[in-house]
């Protein structure tokens, strides 16, 4: 199907899903407060929104290539108030959904009994669907106000039994998904954040890929702050899925530019940048491998060549670890001994940015899962262990709702 097609075709399907979430969730307003004498001025209230949220839709959709360079400020605007007002939406929908399947379902029964009770207009579900979207309104208003900025430090220790004994204690600070696109200017709380990865006095920092949305040049004002981090060992990354221009509507020549100045961008950063390739760091006459690969993942970009990484790194025979941006790569050519690589550092699910983690119940959720088996934190495999870095940036929705950005300190002992 040609691109213009396709275009279309994702522009009407969005639409009629749009569509139909605004009915129905006017339909649930409407039963619950249409007979407020103020009725008049909510719905007017109402009608704005929908305009805003359709104005927003289609903003997002068409203009979003040019506006990221000429209107940055407003397209942030739209893209929040899309989301702030349209997933509240989406839940009052819901329920309406439900409401109609309860009272067709009663329709159905009484006109098999031949009854003519009445049907009330509303349930329970009525107000779960209000109170339902008040939360939910207030939950993304709090995630694109406070809660991209809102820091978490995840301090994990990794027993690993042929870790050698110089290397006990090891410290690593792992980031990820910076995404600097999504940021306007370089906004005080993530400098901040910046600087405190410094005060965690690590042994090296490693960033796991996705420096940009969709071309260098959005990483240009962040090069003296990310200059700035510093680790006695080093500073190293690898390349993610947005870091190859592939998602603008660029020329290949433009694309090409793109990359070649990004990866100037990250020896500017003080970033050793590992193109399938690897280095070892060495303490008192013991070594560790350090590989990284380019960007490899399950529907997205494959140039990530672990073989050609691995080659004269003597990882058969020593502790290591691989950068390695998308973990379905973890899953696909490293779990179960596929390669003999005991910690792959992974970030790319940002944990969809929004989910709900209360470890003490045992509560970990997000939509990330229906894509992605294992979209967050520390995984397990026989003597093998995944980290997934929930990032450190925003994509798409500019906010954090129950997923806050990530810095992870990894310790690495002896078993």
């Amino acid at each position: 199907m040609p691109t213009i097609a396709r275009m279309i075709f994702a522009f009407v399907f969005m639409s009629a899903i749009l569509a139909l979430v605004e009915w129905l969730s006017f339909r649930l307003l409407s039963r619950r407060l249409s007979e407020r004498p103020d009725w008049y001025r909510i719905r007017g209230a109402w009608l704005f929104l929908i305009v805003l949220i359709w104005i927003a839709f289609v903003i997002n959709g068409f203009m979003w290539p040019t506006w990221r360079a000429t209107h940055p400020r407003l397209l942030s605007f739209m893209s929040i108030s899309f989301f702030v007002i349209f997933i509240p939406k989406l839940v009052m929908a819901g329920f309406e959904l439900l409401e109609l399947l309860r009272s067709g379902g009663f329709s159905l029964v009484n006109r098999m009994a031949g009854s003519s009770r009445p049907i009330s207009r509303e349930s329970f579900l009525t107000q779960l669907g209000l109170g339902g979207a008040g939360l939910t309104f207030a939950s993304f208003l709090y995630g694109v106000t406070w809660g991209k900025y809102a820091y978490r430090v995840e301090r994990i220790k990794i027993s690993i039994t042929n870790l050698p004994s110089a290397f006990n204690g090891f410290k690593i600070v792992q980031f990820s998904d910076a995404h600097l696109g999504s940021f306007v200017d370089t906004p005080g709380p993530v400098l901040d954040a910046l600087e405190e990865i410094n005060g965690l006095a690590p042994d090296v920092i490693l960033f796991t890929g996705d420096l940009v949305n969709t071309h260098a040049n959005e990483a240009e004002p962040w090069i003296e702050a990310f200059r700035k981090l510093d680790a006695p060992l080093g500073k190293f990354s690898i390349m993610g899925n947005h870091d190859y221009a592939d998602y603008g509507p660029f020329e290949e020549y433009e694309r090409e530019a793109s990359r070649k100045r990004i990866k100037e961008i990250h020896k500017e950063m003080g970033f050793r940048l590992l193109l399938n390739e690897h280095h070892h760091f060495e303490r008192e006459g013991e070594r560790i491998a350090l590989i990284g690969v380019e960007n490899w993942g399950k529907g997205f970009r494959r140039s990530g060549d672990l073989k050609a990484a691995m080659e004269g790194s003597d990882a058969e025979s020593m502790f290591s670890i691989l950068m390695s941006h998308d973990p379905t790569h973890w899953e696909e050519e490293v779990m179960h001994g596929k390669a003999p690589i005991e910690l792959t550092l992974s970030g790319h699910t940002h944990g969809m940015q929004f989910g709900v983690e209360i470890p003490w119940l045992g509560i970990k959720w997000s939509p990330s899962q229906w894509r992605y088996e294992r979209w967050a934190g520390l995984y397990k495999e026989a003597s093998q262990f995944l980290h997934i870095n929930r990032g450190f940036g925003v994509l798409g929705f500019h906010g954090r709702v129950g997923m806050p950005p990530e810095i992870t300190v990894l310790e690495i002992e002896q078993a």
